[in-house]
């Protein structure tokens, strides 16, 4: 196992290596020259080493643990130690894996920390010919140095849980000196007996600490006509729990039982045992064994067990957490229920995975799509994707990320990256430290999944770009999360139909290697299929009154008063609920799973359809109850508490779930999210449109964007070829200004570096002031836009800018945009229309609140009309409405009204400055030349 440069100081030097981590200020590159705006850098780290002979300092990083790595790098190469791993030849691994095994049946070995102590031990209290005896099995997955020591030798051990016996079993016999082989059995003794005084301690330690005990167990039959079903094993004081799980399988002793790695957490003791292969031949004649197992399974296929290991087990199979550890001095045990064992089974399902991070298995379904982090509830996509690839033993995913100008970067923050999978990507894209793209860069991420033998599973490369890396991260994997989903709620989807999905979701799939890895989740589903066929047809008595057929919907009631809040597309819904289980014919029911507080984003899919379809025409303080049919029976096993008693109402009678639900209370969701739930482009980008038409139809060559926040309309501006000269922002946050001198020196640069630079800007300027204050700098400008900011503002003060704007700065055009609040029936309640002749349209109107809670007003068509009117009549402009989203010509007109006012008066005029107007109230933040230098005016 590779060493990093941490632990290699630490194992060279001991407690004389000290580290001191200390937290530092360090220069902020903000990545804009000239920005006037102090810059709060992250919070970075700086180790110092401390050895005997000398001292170390590391350069800064964001996580402590890099600082540390980095000081230990920099001492061992002043040491003149090369970090990198020594991998040993095949042969050199074959040498080492001979004189490990030796090592196993030494003296000392009894004495060791090794959970393979405790089964050496236990093989001393076996009677007659397995006196001695330990399984091979158990030798093979609790030694991991021997497990890595197989992979150097053959690296399809990765990928086969035999080879490694066949290795181990190979070496001992290069041992026949110290220990003992039979042909075809999987077990090794130690020839001569341990000394007496070894032996004694070692037992007696040991049985003072076990007592009888009895374990609850899971069996797996082979068969999937046969339900899994709980077993208890029986260990006594003096037995050997294999022997007991040996015979539950019906073979006569622990030898004849393998053994599979952890399943679940790593720190876990749960596996899977099965029967071993009755002809297991082997050659043990080569000195350096290179050759495939060759094995002779009798039994059946366990589609169930191969499902949860990863790999195929013939047979039935035992389920258990027991076994020897390092921090247990006696036998460690836990029991699993039916329900853990079924919740396992779902957690290999994305879906699933994410059910139960919610802890809603009944309620919850994976999200169609990451909208903000703020927004999603549960584990993040790239958790889950990780999570996915241990489950089912693929090499960790590999993330690229590549941002607008072409730079490619990499997700990983790690500064010594561990997995394999990236220690073996040969382009080296995924193990950049540090990485992160600059805030101006529009970034997206591939992602690739890969198995344990590097054979490339799918890959997914998405079209969009984001604004964040994270963002292009948690949407790639969750894109791989959905197809993943997809396929397994119906492995037998039509090849047609996987094409059409693997298109939509920017998949490529590597269909054999694909369907092998999860060929065994095939046969689980046609039963199961088939089964819930039998069900469907006993459910027809289903009540269909007050039913949604088309969601699957019945007995629908809805109670309690209207509050007329109602949740909308992108708001949080905050809800109680119940799910039960409903038996034909019966008034009892069975309860299955609640919550008292349950959040979700409405119109992501993060609900099962009958949820989110209820919730949607509740209002809050309202309550629901409905029935639908019965979702996979192992849902429904692994929500229950008593799953025995489940499985046997769901065998015997019809059944349905029953919902009870109460809408608590919703949470608005942020203005520009409730657009972009019914339009595309979204109204942010169709108002930029607008506004581009304009300049370009003015041929305008100077413009001043009033109120511009972090530049959104300056930055896309610069995307398109116009006539603009020069561009200058306002506003009166600074964080925002600093945000747009970073986008804007960004894009700008670029531009200048471009073969063929495609804008004529020669100068941008940001200025920190108020738009209510007249600034002579910015008298007189081609053109004026102010994209909804005046309703951030008191109506006065909205009234003050229309006349300051027209009155002194007096731009030759002026494009105004502000909500319209009769539009917000619509957004606010994403299902409904106002029509003309709807009688409670003002009714609907007045129950609406305003899309961002920072407005102070929105305003109707009426007054918005009244507003522009009265200042273009003041000040000698003509005015013109329009708007986007939506259509003037029908109810309730654009979502987004505009208003275009032009200049009455003669160019000479408006460039002619009053006496008195010349005062710079405006303090500039940064400035840009058309030389490609940044400076402040401070």
């Amino acid at each position: 196992m590779k060493l990093t440069p941490k632990a290699i100081i630490v194992q060279k030097f001991g407690k004389n290596a000290q580290f001191t981590v200390d937290e530092v200020q360090d220069v902020v590159q903000n990545g804009c020259p000239g920005l006037a705006i102090p810059q709060k850098g992250p919070c970075l780290y700086r180790c110092s080493l401390q050895l005997p002979e000398f001292s170390v300092v590391s350069e800064t990083f964001k996580k402590k643990k890099d600082a540390e790595q980095s000081a230990a790098e920099k001492a061992l190469e002043k040491l003149g130690i090369d970090p990198s791993p020594n991998v040993p030849s095949a042969e050199e691994a074959w040498d080492k894996l001979i004189a490990s095994v030796k090592h196993l049946f030494s003296n000392e070995f009894l004495s060791s920390q090794s959970p393979l102590r405790g089964h050496f031990i236990a093989a001393l209290r076996r009677d007659g010919d397995l006196y001695g005896s330990v399984p091979a099995s158990v030798i093979a997955v609790c030694d991991s140095k021997l497990a890595n020591l197989c992979k150097l030798i053959n690296p399809k051990v990765e990928s086969s849980h035999l080879l490694v016996l066949t290795y181990i079993m190979r070496a001992a016999t290069r041992l026949s000196e110290f220990v003992v082989t039979s042909e075809g059995q999987l077990s090794l003794w130690r020839k001569d007996p341990y000394p007496p005084e070894i032996m004694e301690s070692s037992i007696i330690r040991q049985s003072e600490s076990l007592d009888s005990i009895c374990i609850e167990a899971i069996h797996i039959p082979c068969s999937l006509e046969m339900a899994a079903h709980p077993v208890t094993l029986n260990v006594s004081s003096t037995g050997y729990y294999l022997d007991v799980i040996a015979r539950t399988l019906d073979q006569t002793d622990g030898n004849k039982i393998l053994v599979s790695r952890t399943i679940g957490k790593a720190s876990s003791e749960m596996r899977l045992y099965f029967a071993a292969p009755k002809s297991y031949l082997l050659d043990l004649s080569s000195d350096l064994p290179n050759v495939e197992e060759v094995v002779d399974f009798e039994g059946s296929l366990n589609p169930r067990a191969s499902h949860l290991y990863g790999q195929d087990i013939y047979g039935d199979a035992i389920l258990a957490s027991i076994g020897y550890t390092r921090k247990s001095e006696g036998l460690f045990h836990e029991d699993i229920t039916l329900q853990s064992y079924y919740r396992m089974l779902i957690h290999l399902t994305p879906s699933g995975v994410y059910k139960l991070s919610r802890e809603a298995i009944l309620t919850a379904e994976l999200p169609m799509a990451f909208t903000t982090r703020t927004n999603w509830r549960g584990s993040f996509p790239r958790e889950m994707l990780f999570m996915f690839c241990r489950q089912h033993w693929l090499s960790e995913p590999v993330f690229s990320t590549c941002s607008n100008s072409l730079k490619e970067s990499s997700e990983s923050s790690r500064f010594y990256e561990k997995s394999a999978a990236l220690e073996s990507a040969e382009t080296g894209k995924e193990c950049t430290s540090g990485g992160g793209t600059a805030a101006s860069d529009n970034v997206r991420c591939e992602v690739k999944i890969f198995s344990k033998s590097r054979d490339p599973i799918l890959e997914c490369s998405p079209k969009e770009f984001y604004k964040k890396q994270n963002e292009s991260i948690e949407n790639a994997s969750l894109k791989v999360l959905s197809w993943l989903n997809a396929y397994f709620k119906d492995p037998a989807i039509p090849l047609e139909k996987l094409n059409n999905l693997v298109g939509a979701l920017d998949i490529q799939c590597y269909p054999q290697n694909f369907f092998k890895k999860f060929s065994s989740y095939r046969f689980i589903h046609n039963v199961q299929q088939r089964k819930m066929g039998e069900k469907l047809l006993q459910a027809n008595s289903i009540n269909m009154l007050n039913a949604i057929p088309e969601h699957g919907i019945y007995c629908l009631s809805i109670g309690g008063p209207d509050s007329g809040i109602y949740p909308s597309n992108g708001c949080l819904s905050f809800i109680s609920y119940s799910v039960s289980l409903v038996i034909e014919g019966e008034t009892m029911k069975e309860l299955l799973e609640s919550r008292e507080e349950f959040e979700f984003e409405m119109g992501t899919g993060a609900v099962i359809p009958q949820v989110e379809v209820v919730t949607a025409q509740m209002s809050v303080g309202q309550s629901a109850c409905f029935c639908k049919e019965l979702p996979p029976q192992e849902l429904i096993l692994a929500a229950a508490d008593d799953s025995a008693r489940t499985f046997s109402l769901l065998s015997s009678r019809a059944c349905c779930l029953e919902y009870h639900i109460s809408l608590l209370r919703v949470t608005e969701p942020p203005e520009d999210r409730m657009e972009q739930a019914l339009f595309s482009p979204p109204l942010s980008k169709q108002r930029v449109e607008y506004a581009l038409q304009h300049i370009k139809e003015s041929c305008a060559t100077t413009l001043v964007d009033f109120g511009c926040g972090s530049g959104s309309l300056l930055d896309s501006l610069l995307d398109y070829p116009t006539a603009l000269e020069k561009i200058v922002g306002v506003d009166i946050s600074q964080k925002s200004l600093s945000r747009a001198a970073k986008i804007i020196h960004s894009k700008l640069s670029k531009k200048l570096d471009a073969a063929v630079p495609c804008t004529d800007v020669k100068s941008a300027v940001l200025y920190d002031g108020s738009i209510t204050v007249f600034d002579s700098r910015l008298h007189g400008f081609d053109i004026g836009t102010c994209l909804e900011v005046i309703e951030h503002m008191e109506e006065d003060e909205a009234s003050q800018f229309g006349n300051i704007v027209l009155s002194s700065f007096r731009p030759r055009i002026l494009i105004v945009s502000t909500p319209n609040y009769e539009y917000n029936a619509i957004l606010q309640k994403s299902s409904s229309t106002i029509q003309e002749d709807d009688p409670d349209e003002k009714t609907q109107l007045q129950s609406c609140k305003f899309r961002n809670h920072d407005h102070k007003f929105e305003w109707t068509r009426d007054q918005f009309n009244c507003w522009a009117t009265e200042l273009a009549a003041r000040h000698n402009y003509s005015v013109e409405f329009s708007g986007v989203g939506g259509s003037g010509d029908r109810e309730p007109g654009f979502a987004s009204q505009i208003a275009v006012f032009r200049s009455r008066s003669p160019p000479e005029e408006d460039d002619l400055l009053k006496d008195g107007d010349s005062a710079h109230h405006y303090k500039v933040i940064w400035e840009w030349d058309g030389n490609g230098l940044s400076r402040s005016s401070l």
